[in-house]
Parts: structure tokens; sequence; C-alpha cells
């Protein structure tokens, strides 16, 4: 009996350990899903399904209203190249309006964050003040800039009897494009300075105590040190800035309504014209998935460039 006790034990214990590691790995299961299943199950159902019926949308010549879907092939694609003068403006127009966004941004929000990383006593409220117009709504704030661009503009022009101020800045193509540009730039500029500050503060300042020792200037100090160590935040706000100056829709509907004209017409508001005004939903679906794609391109080839500087840095 004692020898068979003895060889007994080791299984218990062996089958103890087996139902404990079973019981293990199902809570790590059941942990990882609490948390991350919600944000799968959100993500493909607002993201994955629609993506994948925009697709399938795009091949056929449904109004979005009847229930009658005909498969026409590639006939919405060939329409949008051969047929279709107004979206090539349209991506024309949003093409200029992302390299000119883009810029601008982002040197205005690396300038501010070089001017507010400094020892400012007033630096924590000059960042909120810089940040709020980030946290205003598309839509408001382009109603707002065209009250200012419109009856503000006109009356310090007819006090100050300066011509800028008496420019039709939403009544004329190339100053109505400027005033989106500059609008957008607002809004955006304090959002890339939080990131630009992060990423300033994460300098070490050692390194640039022993540069200033050694006798560099702040230009040397700004080229040669800080901007290649902040390289990872250019790749983020230029991500960003490309991404968001791309999607632009709520600015420009507010501000311009792609006038006058459709010379300010963004490839969104085109998009959505095409869907939900003229009722042809797959024409405007092929649309928006050449637009996905030619986004993607751009974003891509930018993260592969910053991020080939990052290393060589």
């Amino acid at each position: 009996m004692e020898t068979k006790i003895q060889y007994k034990e080791p299984a218990v214990k062996s089958k103890m350990k087996t139902v404990s590691r079973k019981k293990a790995n199902l809570k790590n299961i059941l942990t990882y899903s609490a948390f991350v299943g919600p944000a799968l199950l959100l993500f493909l159902v607002i993201q994955i399904i629609p993506f994948t019926l925009g697709i399938y949308y795009s091949f056929t010549s449904w109004n979005g209203v009847s229930s009658a879907v005909e498969w026409v092939g590639f006939e919405n694609y060939s329409k949008i190249f051969k047929n279709d003068p107004k979206f090539l403006n349209s991506f024309i127009f949003t093409t200029k309006f992302m390299f000119a966004s883009v810029i601008i941004s982002n040197l205005l929000g690396f300038g501010l964050a070089l001017l507010l990383n400094a020892a400012l006593k007033s630096r924590n409220l000059l960042r909120t003040v810089f940040f709020i117009p980030n946290v205003i709504g598309g839509l408001l704030l382009g109603f707002i800039w065209q009250f200012i661009f419109v009856k503000g503009f006109a009356a310090i022009g007819n006090i100050t009897d300066l011509s800028m101020f008496k420019l039709p800045w939403l009544g004329d193509e190339a100053t109505a494009f400027w005033g989106i540009v500059i609008v957008f730039a607002w809004q955006i500029s304090g959002y890339m300075m939080v990131i630009y500050i992060a990423a300033l503060q994460g300098v070490d300042q050692t390194l640039m105590e022993a540069a200033r020792i050694d006798g560099a200037s702040s230009w040397t100090l700004l080229t040669q040190i800080i901007i290649p160590l902040i390289l990872p935040a250019f790749t983020i706000c230029f991500f960003l800035t490309i991404s968001m100056a791309f999607k632009i829709f709520d600015l420009n509907i507010s501000l311009t309504g792609g006038g006058p004209f459709n010379s300010t017409q963004s490839v969104a508001i085109n998009i959505y014209q095409e869907a939900f005004q003229n009722n042809r939903y797959g024409l405007g679906t092929a649309k928006s998935i050449l637009f996905f794609l030619v986004v993607a391109i751009f974003t891509t080839v930018q993260v592969m460039m910053t991020k080939k500087r990052e290393v060589e840095a």
C-alpha cells in the first residue's frame, strides 16, 4: 500500500497543477476579454463592417434609399477617372491645402512649444489659451471665423484703411483658400504644440549644457541637438496634420461651403454631395475608397520617411 501511495501522489499533484494552470489561463482570457472585448466589438461594428460594406457598394449603382442594389463592377471608378472633373479639382484643392496646412501648423506648433517650454511665469496659462481652439467644434469655429472674415475684417479695414482687411476673404478663390488654411492652422497648432512640448521636456538638459559650454549657438542647439532628438514628435505631428488636413469637412463647409464656384471644395464635401445630395451612393463610396487609398499612401510614405530620419539621428 505504501508503494502505491508513493506513486499516486505525484500524479495527483501533476493533475492539480494542470487544473490550476487551466483556471489561471481561463481567468487571463476572461480578464483580457473584459478589457479588450468591448473595444474590439465597437471597432468591428463601427469601422470594419461599414468599411467592408463600402467596398461592396462602390461596385454598385445603389442610390442609398431603395432596396434594389445593382452590381455595375468598375463602372463607378471608370466614371471618376473619365467624366468627373469636379472630383479631380476637389482633390487638387485638398492636396494643396494639405501641404500648406501641414507646414504652417507644424511651424506654429513647434514655435509655440519652444516659446512656452522656457521658464515663463505665464506659460501654463498661455498653453491653455493656445490649446482652447482645438476643443471648439469645427462647425462652430467655422461660423465664428466667417463672421470675423466678413464683418470683423471689414470693420477693421474701414478704421485702419489697410488693404489686407478689405479683401473679399471668403468671396475670392485665392483668399478663400488661405482663409481656410489660417483657420485650420489656428485650430490645430495648439494640439501640435502640446506634443512638441512633451518631446522637448524629454530632451536631456545635461547634453544641452555641455553643448553650451562648448560654445554652441542657439541655432546649433536647435538644428543639431533638439530637432534630431525630438524627431519622433515630428513623425506623430506630421501624420496627424496630414490626415486631418486631407479629411477637412466641417471647417470647409461652414466657412465657404466649397465656394466660390466650387473652387474650395474639399474631397470630403464632394463625396458627401455625391452620396447624400445627388443620391448616388455607389459612386460616392467609390470616391471614398479611392480617397482612403490616397490618404493611406501619403501617410505611409510620410511615416516611413520620418522614421528613417529617426534611425539616422
